[in-house]
């Protein structure tokens, strides 16, 4: 399938929103063992949320959310379901939400990355700021961006 008819978009309505809670729930918690109380952490409602919609359907088939403390962009629960993997829906998702970060004045991004998918954020620009670190009993590392130097660079 054409990855550009995946329409990726920020969350417009709380069925989307519900739509994006559903596809965690399925990555992280059916899959890959998270806790539900640990995945869903009451942060949502001061989230912002991207959104993959399913061509012709329009089911949500993955999210990420945004958090955005001051001048620091928390990037988190980037989550896409299995049959939608290795089209490049997580790094258009990622994309949207640094413009945000951006346009909003943050100057820095960070996210808790799980280590299979370090490479991924390594592509849009993110290095690796700790030691490894287990969360939920699964194998993380602390990334960063630094969003004013990644403009300037031509972004």
């Amino acid at each position: 399938m054409e990855p550009l008819a995946i329409t990726v978009r920020w969350a417009s309505s709380s069925e989307e929103l519900r739509g994006a809670v559903a596809v965690r729930e399925r990555v992280f918690c059916c899959e890959q063992g998270v806790p539900r109380e640990e995945e869903l952490d009451g942060r949502d409602g001061e989230a912002q949320h991207v959104v993959a919609l399913e061509p012709g359907g329009g089911r949500v088939i993955a999210t990420l959310r945004l958090l955005e403390d001051g001048r620091r962009a928390k990037v988190g629960r980037v989550a896409v379901e299995r049959d939608w993997r290795r089209r490049g829906i997580a790094a258009r998702m990622l994309e949207l939400a640094l413009e945000r970060a951006r346009a909003d004045g943050c100057t820095e991004a960070r996210l808790a990355a799980q280590l299979q998918v370090t490479g991924l954020y390594e592509q849009a620009g993110f290095v690796v700021e700790s030691d490894q670190f287990d969360d939920a009993g699964i194998p993380h590392v602390w990334m960063a961006l630094q969003l004013d130097a990644h403009e300037r660079m031509g972004g």
